[in-house]
């Protein structure tokens, strides 16, 4: 039984054309139709394939059937996608054939570029009190080695920047934790109120100093939920931190838990827990990118109050690997308000 070369094509799965030694491409495949956005059977291959790298690979490999790997740019809904394209000389019944294939890099170079980021960000964020703690050393050695009130002041700004380094680097190592783990679902039961409560006592002193009364509806008899108690006590502790540091002076937090209730968005019941808090709010623009790694809407609040940019993100994580939702609602001047839904 005969089948033909477009027939081939047409069976894989990623985008491949075919070209003559005409220099035409002699078929393609849908997937190869999307990514040029038009059928270019019959046509020269430098009107559907207009990037030089491209050309290039095509010129030689026509020439001497090598096989060349080069490089392709593209645009998939509005979103930029990077392909590996791979030329090969064929023979055929027909003659020398060049066989042309895309391979989709786009989630390679998007991590690969995460990673940079991540790298950048880290450096970042270690440089600046490592700097100022150089630079308070070298003081202290020289011209304020005597001066005993510059020295306490001095040692204080240094305490407060090397905590800011050590709170960054147990953030970092929680959320790599967190995310070797995400695919494995804990399943031990937890005391989710008495987690809560646990946590708001811890914060009591710290709220009191800040100005802010914490106030707590937990309803009764509530049932256990499958998880990690651990990582459940960390989701807390950075809400109501949050809220207890962004939520102003003289203000409520409030904290709520309630259920179980159907919950739409896991399609079965769940348990809500829901942190309140009457600050500034946050502006719409703001709200998809929270969760992002070292993403902050105010960089010089967020340090001065010793945030690290990760608790948002490391709570996103925990919430996900436990198969629950995050919820962010907010206006600009109306406060916050953070909900995390656990499946029971």
């Amino acid at each position: 039984m005969a089948v033909t070369i477009s027939a081939v094509i047409a069976a894989v799965p990623v985008p491949v054309l075919m070209i003559d030694g005409q220099e035409r491409i002699v078929a393609l495949n849908p997937p190869a139709q999307a990514l040029f956005g038009i059928d270019g059977t019959g046509r020269h291959y430098i009107t559907v394939l207009r990037q030089p790298a491209v050309l290039d690979i095509i010129e030689q490999t026509l020439r001497d059937g090598a096989f060349r790997q080069a490089r392709y740019l593209g645009a998939e809904g509005g979103r930029d996608t990077t392909w590996r394209v791979t030329a090969a000389g064929v023979e055929a019944d027909g003659g020398h054939l060049m066989l042309v294939s895309f391979e989709d890099l786009t989630a390679l170079e998007e991590a690969g570029q995460m990673r940079r980021d991540f790298v950048a960000n880290v450096s970042h964020e270690l440089r600046t009190p490592l700097t100022a703690l150089l630079g308070f050393i070298e003081t202290l050695n020289g011209a304020a080695r005597e001066d005993s009130v510059a020295r306490e002041r001095f040692l204080a700004i240094m305490k407060h920047e090397a905590a800011r380094m050590a709170r960054l680097v147990d953030d970092l190592l929680s959320l790599s934790r967190v995310e070797a783990e995400e695919r494995m679902r804990p399943l031990v039961p937890v005391d989710l109120p008495g987690v809560l409560e646990q946590v708001i006592t811890s914060f009591e002193p710290l709220a009191r100093e800040a100005g802010v009364k914490l106030t707590r509806r937990i309803a009764p008899d509530l049932p256990e939920v499958p998880g990690d108690a651990g990582q459940l006590r960390q989701v807390v502790n950075n809400l109501i931190e949050n809220a207890i540091k962004y939520g102003g002076t003289g203000g409520t937090v409030e904290i709520e838990l309630t259920g179980p209730s159907p919950e739409p968005s896991l399609r079965g019941d769940g348990i809500r827990l829901v942190v309140t808090d009457h600050g500034d709010g946050i502006a719409a623009h703001h709200i998809p990118r929270l969760t992002e790694r070292f993403y902050r809407i105010d960089s010089h609040r967020s340090r001065e109050v010793g945030g690290t940019g990760l608790g948002l993100a490391i709570v996103k994580h925990i919430v996900n690997r436990h198969r629950g939702r995050l919820r962010i609602e907010s206006e600009a001047g109306q406060g916050s308000r953070f909900s995390v839904i656990l499946p029971v």
